[in-house]
């Protein structure tokens, strides 16, 4: 083979300062292509409601060029609802693809692996345990705190039970599908004994909605979100070599323990800051990594990609669940009607490569 087909055969690099990455140009295609499906997905959701906006009124009012009357329409009423979803959606979609990749299993989610569900157990407490010190917290500290404190402990509780001299994949997954039959099961026990009241505000919270989201809410989920996607990003370049086994991440001098935990710690929050802004929404933690990596021919799931494809998917969902279905929905329904197939596709895809 002579020099000019092995130069074919290498993946052009790009260098920009001491950063070096390698230019792949169908990856930054669909990455383009699913900012742009997301962007639009977005104005069409604040543009559906009572009083209908066309999007080029929406994509005015957005720049600033707007009339008064959709300036109000759109910023104080319909805005926190999209936004919610934007945000939500990118920090399930990240959470996820950390989540899968630190595993190097599919599987691998949020849902899977008890977070959701010690968030949902702490808020559900919060919720249905009336007076006391647990009503103190809750008007003090907030809902959306105590569930992203609740995923961060459960989060922390299956690495350390999961934790071997390192971090096995399939042990990760079984561990968190046992601790979240835990947390499901003191859900129920705490629905079961609570005052009907209670329960009502508990099951709508459970089920996953964006209905009635406030800016203070939203603020708190946006800079939350950031923040953590921040961390991840400086991470994120030592993510790669995790894939190919602690041995050779070592040769790289990648400190992978540490990665695997700062990594894992940030898709555990970015999980607890969407539980708490909109609910345990199912499924989109799970589904947006594995279309992402399927969609840019990337071999493991792609963090820019998969928090693009999971606001894609939670803003459509919410979508479909206000105007395309006869009575209005909560979107977790319209997510699990989706998450629960392609479940059930990824574990006959895995029967099928065993065999």
């Amino acid at each position: 083979m002579n020099e000019t087909a092995v130069r074919r055969t290498v993946t052009p690099g790009v260098r920009i300062g001491r950063a070096s990455f390698v230019w792949r140009p169908w990856m930054v295609f669909v990455t383009l292509l699913l900012a742009a499906a997301a962007f639009l997905v977005f104005c069409r959701s604040i543009a559906v409601g009572d009083f209908p906006i066309g999007l080029p009124r929406v994509i005015a009012t957005l720049v600033g060029r707007g009339e008064r009357v959709d300036e109000f329409v759109i910023m104080d009423l319909r805005m926190p609802r999209a936004l919610a979803g934007l945000v939500v959606g990118v920090a399930l979609g990240v959470s996820g693809a950390l989540t899968q990749s630190i595993a190097r299993n599919p599987l691998a989610s949020p849902d899977i692996l008890g977070i959701t569900g010690g968030a949902s157990a702490v808020a559900v407490f919060l919720v249905t345990v009336s007076g006391g010190a647990a009503a103190a917290i809750a008007d003090s500290v907030g809902l959306s705190a105590a569930a992203l404190a609740g995923g961060l402990g459960t989060g922390l509780l299956v690495y350390f039970l999961a934790w071997r001299r390192g971090i096995n994949g399939l042990r990760l997954i079984l561990i968190g599908i046992s601790v979240s039959a835990v947390t499901q099961a003191l859900t129920i026990w705490l629905l079961a004994t609570a005052d009907l009241r209670d329960v009502a505000r508990a099951q709508a919270w459970l089920v996953g909605s964006l209905d009635d989201r406030s800016w203070g809410e939203v603020r708190v989920a946006l800079w939350c979100a950031l923040a953590l996607i921040a961390v991840v990003s400086c991470v994120a370049f030592h993510l790669r070599p995790l894939h190919f086994g602690d041995e050779v991440a070592t040769g790289l001098g990648v400190r992978h323990s540490m990665v695997r935990a700062v990594l894992l710690l940030c898709a555990v929050l970015l999980a607890g800051v969407a539980v708490g802004a909109a609910g345990p929404v199912p499924f989109v933690a799970l589904v947006a990594p594995q279309v992402a990596m399927r969609l840019t021919r990337y071999p493991t799931p792609p963090l820019v990609a998969s928090g693009l494809v999971g606001a894609l998917l939670l803003i459509g969902a919410d979508l479909v669940a206000r105007t395309a279905l006869p009575l209005a929905l909560p979107v977790g329904v319209v997510t699990a009607a989706i998450g629960g197939p392609f479940l059930v596709y990824l574990l006959v895809r895995a029967n099928l490569k065993k065999s």
